[in-house]
């Protein structure tokens, strides 16, 4: 919720809807890709290679635990 209240919240400037912003539009648009960026790597990416590692860990100690 706290990212959709930022993306929607910078919309307005990323468009330059009014005189003169069009100097501060670029900024909105790399505000609004930066917080799509970070919120996709934080709820998305880091969990999956969090599992992938857990995963890999559990395989090495299968493979390189104790053999009778």
């Amino acid at each position: 919720m706290t990212t959709l209240a930022m993306i929607f919240g910078m919309v307005p400037l990323a468009f330059a809807l009014s005189e003169g912003s069009e100097q501060r539009a670029p900024m909105g648009q790399a505000v609004i890709g930066g917080v799509i960026t970070s919120s996709l790597l934080t709820l998305v990416v880091v969990p999956v290679v969090y599992c992938y590692m857990d995963d890999f860990s559990q395989w090495l100690r299968r493979r390189l635990g104790p053999k009778k």
